[in-house]
């Protein structure tokens, strides 16, 4: 797979960039995590977060002073270089999803007319 292919398919993970966006001005416990990333399952928070820790884009600090123990997660340098990406791309969202949506919707009509129903 090339380069360009596997940053950018780890991005557009749905909660990748959310996290990110997240840990953008503090870090966070998992639990805080889980409150921001509203929908996401516990199992997908772990695993999301393990991939991340993986490709160095945020470090995972254990705080074993303190009972229960208190884990952190920060972005590392790595994973505050994506920030203007994932800005960028948020934005454009904002921007498009409009008109995204209204290009579904004649999409959808315009192609109902074509389906063909039954046995093949």
């Amino acid at each position: 797979m090339c380069p360009s292919r596997e940053v950018l398919a780890l991005i557009g993970e749905k909660w990748t960039s959310l996290i990110i966006g997240a840990l953008e001005s503090k870090a966070m416990r998992f639990g805080e995590l889980k409150r921001v990333c509203e929908g996401i399952s516990q199992k997908m928070l772990t695993q999301t977060l393990r991939k991340l820790e993986r490709d160095g884009l945020l470090m995972r600090t254990l705080f074993a002073d303190t009972l229960p123990i208190k884990t952190e997660y920060r972005l590392t340098k790595l994973g505050e270089s994506l920030l203007p990406i994932v800005r960028a791309a948020k934005s454009w969202a904002e921007e498009n999803l409009h008109q995204i949506e209204a290009n579904r919707v004649l999409y959808d009509q315009n192609n109902r007319q074509h389906t063909v129903y039954g046995k093949f």
